[in-house]
């Protein structure tokens, strides 16, 4: 009997690791981001899960994807796949980097560090948010990888070129100008929470911290979270979070064009690249100034509600410059067969931002590491479905709307 139970059974060996035992069960991400809802106090979820107004663009930005079917194409030889590509002048291995995120210590006490060094591991960019709680020399002393920085182009001309200026001194090799911001958009989750940056403290908070005790603790034996890159700016204590709304109000500028561009060129030499770019008419406009690339990105939904779907804009974006400049998809990536949709579309590569953000809530860097190599996994094991040995093959014949 036991020689027949050990032929078809075997024992799950035990996993001392807390957090790599939460990981063993995450297939996707959505079992990620049910791990972060169990893991944040509700306030603190909603800040990293929700959007703009009805959140309509959130989702339809996901949804997207389920309107597309691939072609799989058969005796294909597929042993030897090859998932590089060739962006922002760099071959990076994977058709992806990873997208800005404000406030990230508020998800895991090591916030940017913990993802940046996760990006490094797997080769691929990290880009860092000019509202990051970890400064831009501090993410370059954890990572050797490919760094991009995030600029909100304020008021201040003086800061922002400190800023550039620092980014570098660092060897940051991408300049991605935010241009869906000329205000903050409305996010009703946090209206409805009372949830602001830093929270504030109620009956109704303290118990919340108090149901999510791991939480709570690691927040409390970390150092004070601060908006790193705004430390010592005049005007404002980046020591602080408190003011930070009033003091990003009066820095957003409603009055940016496409001639403040030429500003920018005469101060930083690396790439530049738009984010935040939703039309045909300003990805060919982008060309036109000469950009080395734009992100195709409405902010995860979290600025316009009522914007269009990425998914939707990357084949008469491409078809019309990809040519000329990178053409990125930021927005609704949930699986690595998502990554292969965008790439057959046009895309030179995607970026995602929530997705690492559940992964960091539910474990951590451990977490961030589970969910690039899922995606990894599923980009080979889709592209060898589908076919095609390199994702830089990727056509449109790949995939079909379906009907």
């Amino acid at each position: 009997m036991v020689r027949t139970l050990r032929s078809v059974v075997r024992f799950r060996r035990f996993e001392p690791d807390r957090a790599k035992r939460r990981l063993s069960r995450a297939a996707s991400v959505a079992d990620l981001r049910e791990l972060a809802r169990s893991r944040l106090p509700a306030g603190v979820f909603d800040y990293i899960d929700g959007a703009a107004e009805g959140e309509l663009t959130m989702g339809r930005n996901a949804e997207a994807y389920d309107q597309w079917e691939f072609v799989p194409r058969v005796l294909r030889d597929v042993s030897a796949l090859d998932t590089s590509v060739e962006l922002l002048g760099r071959r990076h291995p994977l058709p992806m980097a990873l997208s800005p995120t404000g406030f990230t210590r508020i998800v895991c006490p090591d916030g940017e560090l913990a993802v940046a060094r996760a990006a490094a591991r797997r080769g691929i960019a990290y880009s860092l948010s000019t509202l990051s709680t970890r400064s831009i020399e501090e993410i370059r002393q954890v990572s050797d990888g490919a760094l991009w920085f995030q600029l909100y182009f304020w008021r201040d001309r003086g800061l922002v070129a400190e800023w550039l200026q620092r980014a570098a001194d660092c060897d940051y090799e991408a300049l991605l100008v935010a241009v869906d911001t000329p205000v903050f958009g409305r996010r009703e989750r946090d209206v409805r929470r009372g949830f602001t940056l830093p929270p504030t403290l109620g009956p109704d908070t303290v118990f919340d911290g108090l149901r999510r005790p791991g939480w709570t603790w690691s927040l409390l034996r970390s150092e004070p979270i601060t908006f790193a890159n705004l430390t010592g700016v005049a005007g404002y204590d980046g020591s602080s979070a408190l003011g930070l709304a009033d003091f990003a109000h009066n820095q957003f500028n409603q009055s940016l064009s496409w001639a403040d561009l030429d500003w920018l060129r005469e101060r930083w030499d690396g790439k530049l690249v738009l984010k935040g770019v939703q039309s045909v008419a300003d990805a060919r406009l982008a060309a036109e100034q000469g950009v080395d690339g734009v992100i195709l990105s409405n902010h995860g939904g979290r600025q316009l509600d009522g914007a269009p779907p990425i998914l939707d804009l990357v084949a008469p974006v491409a078809d019309t410059v990809g040519g000329e400049l990178d053409v990125i998809c930021d927005g609704g990536i949930r699986r690595g067969s998502h990554i292969v949709t965008a790439l057959a579309l046009g895309a030179t590569a995607v970026m995602f931002g929530r997705s690492y953000l559940y992964a960091l809530a539910a474990a951590g860097e451990h977490g961030v590491d589970h969910l690039l190599g899922q995606f990894t996994e599923d980009l080979h094991r889709t592209l060898a479905l589908v076919g095609v040995p390199a994702a830089a093959t990727l056509t449109p014949d790949a995939v079909r709307r379906r009907s």
